[in-house]
C-alpha cells in the first residue's frame, strides 16, 4: 500500500495567532462591543429614570423593603448617574469609540484622497448602473467638454491618460464619510463631558488629597477641613441655601453616602429674593438679587439671578435652583383638645425646636421642631368636591394632592386660588417618635363650608390628612374647641343629656324622659370616649369614641334587623344632644344662644364630624398661627462644569454628523474615452456610476448625468 501522507512541508499550516492584546484591540473597537456597551447605557438610564434618584433613604425601605433597599443601595440603583458601573461603562464606551476612529481614520482619510481612477475600463460593465455611446469629438475634446459638464453639475473630477484611452473619475458627496467621524467623534466629546462633570473628578481629587465624606450634621462652619475641596477644584455641581440678608460661601456636594463641603472662592449675599404670582395665585417668576464678594480681591459683584438665567463669576455658574425658608419668625396659639384651658402662646423660628410643657401622654412634655412656612398655597378649590372622610386616620382632604400643602379634593373643574398661609412643624415624643403637622392659617370654602384644615402624617412618604374644624361665625375655632372640651367633662355632657330629655320628651309622655336621657348620656360618653368597646384594629389600645365607637356599639348590641333603624335613632340622639352641649359651651363663655339659621346648622354638621375625627387626632394640642415675621432663603446651584464645552462641542458635532450620514449620498463616477475604430474623429464614451446607498434618487440622477455627457452622441 502506498504511502499518502503528505510530507511537514506540504502540510497545510493554520495562521499564526494573533497577540492576546490585538484581539483584545480588535474586540474594543468591534462595532459589536459598542452596540453592547449603548445597550447598557439605555437601560441603565431607563432604570435611573424610573426610580427616582438620590431620595432618603427611609423613601427606598418603604418602597422596596428594608432587603431590597439594601441590596439596591449595594449596587447604587438610587445613584445610577454617578455610580462606579456606570461610570466604566462611559469610559469603555469612550475607549471603544476611540479606538474605532483611529482605526477608520486612515482608511478614510486615503479614501477622501482617491478618485480611483485607475479602475480597468472592463469592470464598468460589472456595474448596475452603466451606458454606452458615441461623441463626434475626439477623445482629448471630449475630455475637455466632459470636464466643464462634471464641474457645472457639482463633480469633482480627475483623468487617466492611457495608451488605449482616457479614464475620468468623478466623486460627489464626500462629506458622508466626515460625517462617520462627526458622530463618533461627538459621542466621545459628550460622554468624555459627562465623565468630567459627574463625581468622577471630585472622587479622584479626594484620593489624592485625601478628603473623606461627612455623614453627620451640625452647622456648616463646625465641619472639619478633611470633609472641604478647595476652591480650585475643577469641576463640582452643589447647593447653596442663602437666607435674605445672609451671606454664605460654602456648597454642599450630595454623594452616594453623605456629603462634602466645596469652598467657592467667593461669598454670595441675598439682599432680596422675589417671587411674582399669576391672577391665580400660581408662581410665575423667581428671583435673587445677590452680590457676589470675591475672596481674592475683595471686589464686590452685584448680579440678578433668575430661572434659567444664571450669572457666572470665574468660571462658576450660579442658578436660581429654588427658593425655602431662611427663619421666619412664628407666633402661634397652643389650644388643648381636652380640659379647661383656654391656650398659651408659643413662638418659633423655622428650623428651630422648642417644647410644649405638658401635652404628651400622661402630661409628659414634646418636643416641637418648626420646619417650614408657605406663605401661599394654591389649591384647586372647584366646587362640587367630595368630602370622603375616613374616620380611622383622621378627615382625609388629600387623596388627588398635586403639589405640597394641597388641602382640597375635587374631581371636577379646577378653580385654583391662593387659600393663604400654612405651616409645619413636628412633634416628638419622649421615645424620640416623630409626627409631622401642616395647619392652615385661615379658613377655607370647601364643600360649602368653611373649615380650618389641620394636617398630620406618620412619615414623610405619606401624604398629609386633614382634620376639618368648621370655623366659628366669628371666622375663628374657638366655637369647635368649646364644644369639644364640653364633650370632654362628664358634668356637661350629664346636662346636656338632660336637657335634651326635657326637650325631646313628648308631653303626653312624661315616662319616656328618663329612658331619653339615659340613652342621650350614654350615646354622648359612647362618642365622647368616656366609656365603649375596645376596637381591635385601632392602633392604640384603650377606650375610643367618635362615630366608630357607636357603629361598633350597634353592631356588638343590637340585632342586625334592628340596627338600620336604632342608628338612626341614635344618630338622631347625637345631633340633639350635641347642639345642647354647644349651647351650654357658649352660655359658659359668656355668649349668646346660637341662632337656629342654616349656618349654625351647617356648622353642627361639620361639627359632628370632625369631634368624631378628632379622637383619633394624635396630639392634645392643636397649634394655630396667629402671625408671621417672613424671612426668606434661596437656594442655588453653584456648578463648575469643564465637560459642559465638550457637551456642547459633541452636540453640534452630532447634529452634523447624522445630518450627512442620513442626508448626504458618497456618488462616484467612471466614464471612459476611447476612439472608435470605425471613426477615428469619434468618441466613444463607456459610463458608470455607484452610490453608497441606492434610492430612487439614484436613478434619476444617472439618467440626468447620462444625458449631458451624451447630449452630443451620433
Amino acid at each position: 500500500m502506498s504511502d499518502l501522507s503528505l510530507s511537514p512541508e506540504l502540510a497545510p499550516q493554520s495562521p499564526p495567532r494573533s497577540p492576546w492584546w490585538r484581539e483584545l484591540q480588535e474586540l474594543l473597537a468591534s462595532m459589536r462591543f459598542s452596540i453592547a456597551l449603548l445597550t447598557l447605557i439605555c437601560i441603565a438610564s431607563i432604570i435611573g429614570t424610573v426610580v427616582k434618584q438620590r431620595e432618603p433613604l427611609n423613601n427606598y425601605m418603604n418602597q422596596f423593603g428594608p432587603f431590597w433597599a439594601e441590596v439596591l443601595g449595594k449596587v447604587d440603583i438610587f445613584t445610577v448617574y454617578s455610580a462606579w458601573w456606570f461610570l466604566l461603562i462611559l469610559a469603555f464606551l469612550v475607549t471603544s469609540t476611540t479606538l474605532c476612529i483611529a482605526r477608520n481614520l486612515p482608511k478614510i482619510l486615503v479614501d477622501l484622497k482617491s478618485f480611483k481612477e485607475g479602475v480597468r475600463e472592463q469592470s464598468l460593465q460589472a456595474h448596475k448602473h452603466k451606458a454606452l455611446g458615441h461623441l463626434r469629438l475626439t477623445p482629448e475634446a471630449a475630455l475637455q467638454s466632459l470636464s466643464q459638464t462634471l464641474s457645472q453639475s457639482g463633480w469633482t473630477a480627475r483623468a487617466q491618460v492611457r495608451n488605449n484611452g482616457i479614464m475620468i473619475a468623478a466623486r460627489k458627496g464626500a462629506a458622508n464619510k466626515l460625517g462617520y467621524l462627526a458622530a463618533h467623534t461627538a459621542i466621545v466629546l459628550i460622554c468624555l463631558g459627562g465623565l468630567f462633570d459627574g463625581d468622577l473628578l471630585v472622587r479622584a481629587l479626594m484620593l489624592i488629597q485625601g478628603k473623606t465624606i461627612y455623614q453627620g450634621g451640625g452647622m456648616i462652619a463646625d465641619v472639619a477641613p478633611e470633609h472641604r475641596l478647595p476652591p480650585a477644584n475643577p469641576s463640582f455641581r452643589g447647593n447653596l441655601m442663602v437666607p435674605e440678608g445672609g451671606r454664605t460661601g460654602t456648597a454642599i456636594l450630595s454623594m452616594t453616602d453623605g456629603v462634602v463641603l466645596q469652598d467657592l472662592p467667593f461669598d454670595v449675599e441675598l439682599k432680596k429674593f422675589k417671587v411674582e404670582y399669576y391672577p391665580t395665585g400660581m408662581p410665575r417668576l423667581f428671583a435673587s438679587d445677590i452680590v457676589v464678594y470675591d475672596r481674592d480681591t475683595g471686589l464686590a459683584q452685584p448680579a440678578t439671578v433668575e430661572v434659567n438665567k444664571p450669572f457666572k463669576y470665574r468660571g462658576v455658574a450660579i442658578y436660581q435652583s429654588s427658593f425655602d425658608d431662611g427663619g421666619s419668625h412664628l407666633k402661634l396659639t397652643a389650644l388643648p383638645l381636652t380640659g379647661g384651658g383656654a391656650g398659651f402662646p408659643v413662638e418659633g423660628t423655622v428650623g428651630g425646636t422648642g417644647q410644649l410643657a405638658a401635652t404628651g401622654p400622661g402630661g409628659a412634655p414634646q418636643a416641637v421642631e418648626f420646619t417650614g412656612l408657605r406663605v401661599i398655597n394654591v389649591e384647586n378649590m372647584a366646587a362640587g368636591s367630595e368630602s370622603g372622610a375616613d374616620v380611622r386616620k383622621v378627615d382625609l382632604v388629600g387623596s388627588l394632592q398635586e403639589h405640597l400643602g394641597s388641602g382640597a379634593k375635587t374631581k371636577g373643574e379646577k378653580t385654583r386660588r391662593n387659600v393663604g398661609p400654612s405651616f409645619s412643624y413636628k412633634l416628638v415624643d419622649a421615645s424620640g417618635q416623630r409626627r409631622e403637622f401642616n395647619n392652615y392659617m385661615q379658613p377655607v370654602d370647601l364643600d360649602g363650608r368653611r373649615v380650618f384644615l389641620i394636617g398630620v402624617r406618620e412619615s414623610l412618604d405619606e401624604p398629609f390628612r386633614y382634620l376639618r374644624v368648621p370655623a366659628d361665625e366669628n371666622d375663628s375655632m374657638k366655637g369647635w374647641l368649646r364644644l369639644r372640651q364640653a364633650l370632654a367633662d362628664p358634668a356637661r355632657r350629664e346636662l346636656a343629656a338632660r336637657r335634651y330629655a326635657e326637650a325631646a320628651t313628648p308631653v303626653n309622655q312624661p315616662k319616656m324622659q328618663p329612658q331619653l336621657f339615659a340613652t342621650a348620656r350614654r350615646t354622648l360618653a359612647l362618642y365622647a370616649g368616656a366609656e365603649g368597646l375596645k376596637a381591635d384594629d385601632h392602633p392604640q389600645p384603650g377606650k375610643w369614641g367618635g362615630l366608630m365607637a357607636l357603629s361598633q356599639f350597634v353592631d356588638q348590641e343590637v340585632p342586625e334587623a334592628e340596627r338600620t333603624r336604632v342608628s338612626d335613632v341614635i344618630l338622631r340622639i347625637l345631633n340633639g344632644s350635641l347642639y345642647e352641649l354647644y349651647k351650654i359651651s357658649r352660655a359658659q363663655a359668656g355668649l349668646p344662644a346660637p341662632e337656629t339659621d342654616q349656618a349654625t346648622q351647617s356648622f353642627m354638621t361639620q361639627s359632628v364630624l370632625a369631634l368624631s375625627d378628632s379622637m383619633f387626632y394624635p396630639a392634645p394640642v392643636l397649634l394655630q398661627l396667629d402671625d408671621y415675621q417672613q424671612v426668606q432663603a434661596s437656594v442655588f446651584q453653584v456648578a463648575r462644569a469643564p465637560g459642559q464645552t465638550l457637551v456642547y462641542a459633541g452636540a453640534c458635532l452630532l447634529i452634523i454628523g447624522v445630518f450627512a450620514m442620513l442626508y448626504i449620498k458618497e456618488r462616484r463616477t467612471w466614464i471612459w474615452l476611447e476612439s472608435d475604430p470605425a471613426h477615428p474623429e469619434h468618441t466613444r464614451v463607456r459610463m458608470a456610476l455607484s452610490s453608497t446607498r441606492e434610492s430612487p434618487d439614484t436613478v434619476h440622477e444617472f439618467e440626468q448625468l447620462q444625458r449631458a455627457v451624451l447630449k452630443d452622441s451620433v
